[in-house]
């Protein structure tokens, strides 16, 4: 029964994340009309709450708050600030309120993880309880792509602000976890994770972060745009056609165990490398007619770039971190969901820009129409940027990365 409780807790999590995040691109600048710069910069909302989020688990909720009160009120506050976020109609009041609400929403994902870990007796069970929040973004996906094909409305923010205040209301049922710092005393050194940074006088952990860095920096051109460039080219019911990459990501998640034992995490961290640019070079030749084949193609690499790379990356730094795997974890998401995306967030804009073309149907007289207020772009010219960038990540991952032996055989074990 409690697991089930605890089921239901991430998919209303991670439902509330992608019923707005996935399609927000195309609403912002088919409907908003925001330049290309400012929508990678709405995409770097995330990161940023991801930059600040540890400081705040560390300080606050670690310490003074049981876990699902503090995710209650997160989410109640997150509910309010979203509902206003969808009001805005310009950058200058979005933007801001924006990166509230992801303060908000960022560290509920550590809570959820904490309360589910307190309360699973067998942490290896915590993949069913996880992969019910990959579920809740199925779902979201489905209901704006092919319901509601809400892609360019305001709608799907709503949704998650109505979302968010269910999860607030509902968190309050959840079994009672008591801070896990109560009491002690705060370092900073905790609360950043400082103490993993002695992991870096390895030379193959130093490649492992520097590798994970940059490929998040291309890495950011699929969340911020690939919907609106699904949109723009006329694939229909976009949003609904993007979920099968998450439906993809739960079969490679349970071929990964078996994967890792027989090949090890070198080979599977630079398949899902790979995986990154071969997608974007779908992207880059495909179309919504005779090649739709690649953009299938494309969105079903999702699985492969998720959890080889990034799952991947979790196991590698569980395995040389032992028992500082929390300090640890938080440096690998201080990189890639922090640093790498916020890079991303601006590279990805300015790219996307720079390729934008005039619309060709449009004459002076239809200038001030609707249609020809959307910005089209030359979205060939547009992936191959990400896709060369990830395929030199990978060339250059493949040579320098040389994992201790010992480590590489752990790994191709499955032992701790």
């Amino acid at each position: 029964m409690k697991g089930a409780r605890l089921a239901l807790m991430m998919f209303l999590q991670y439902f509330i994340w992608g019923v707005w995040f996935v399609t927000m691109g195309t609403y912002l600048g088919q409907t908003l009309h925001f330049t290309d710069r400012e929508i990678g910069l709405a995409y770097g909302a995330t990161a940023i709450a991801a930059l600040a989020s540890p400081f705040f688990m560390g300080i606050v909720a670690d310490r003074f708050f049981a876990s699902e009160k503090l995710l209650a009120l997160l989410h109640l506050i997150g509910a309010a600030v979203m509902w206003v976020v969808a009001q805005q109609t310009t950058f200058a009041l979005f933007y801001p309120l924006l990166i509230i609400y992801a303060l908000c929403y960022m560290p509920t994902l550590s809570l959820t993880n904490s309360i589910s870990f307190h309360h699973v007796a067998d942490s290896t069970r915590f993949p069913y309880v996880r992969v019910l929040g990959t579920l809740g973004w199925i779902v979201a996906g489905i209901l704006v792509g092919k319901e509601l094909h809400a892609d360019a409305l305001v709608l799907p923010m709503r949704i998650a602000a109505g979302a968010s205040l269910l999860m607030a209301v509902y968190s309050l049922s959840l079994p009672h976890t008591p801070p896990k710092a109560a009491g002690a005393p705060f370092h900073v050194r905790d609360a950043l994770g400082l103490d993993a940074l002695q992991l870096l006088k390895s030379r193959d952990f130093r490649v492992f972060v520097l590798g994970s860095f940059l490929l998040c920096i291309p890495l950011q051109f699929y969340y911020s745009f690939a919907n609106p460039f699904l949109n723009e080219i006329k694939v229909p019911e976009a949003a609904f056609i993007q979920t099968f990459g998450q439906m993809s990501e739960v079969a490679f998640m349970l071929l990964l165990p078996l994967v890792l034992r027989r090949f090890g995490i070198k080979v599977i961290m630079l398949v899902g490398m790979l995986a990154w640019s071969l997608r974007y070079f779908a992207f880059a030749d495909g179309n919504a007619g005779p090649a739709m084949g690649l953009i299938y193609i494309g969105i079903l690499l999702h699985g492969v770039c998720y959890d080889f790379f990034f799952v991947g990356g979790q196991v590698y730094t569980d395995q040389r971190a032992g028992e500082k795997i929390r300090a640890a974890a938080q440096g690998f998401n201080f990189v890639t969901n922090g640093l790498g995306y916020f890079v991303g967030a601006f590279v990805s804009g300015a790219v996307v820009n720079r390729y934008a073309v005039a619309n060709p149907t449009c004459t002076d007289a239809a200038a001030a129409t609707h249609e020809c207020l959307k910005v089209l772009h030359d979205w060939h010219s547009v992936w191959m940027v990400p896709a060369v960038a990830a395929l030199a990540v990978f060339v250059l991952f493949g040579v320098a990365f040389r994992p201790r032996r010992s480590t590489a055989i752990g790994m191709a074990d499955g032992s701790p």
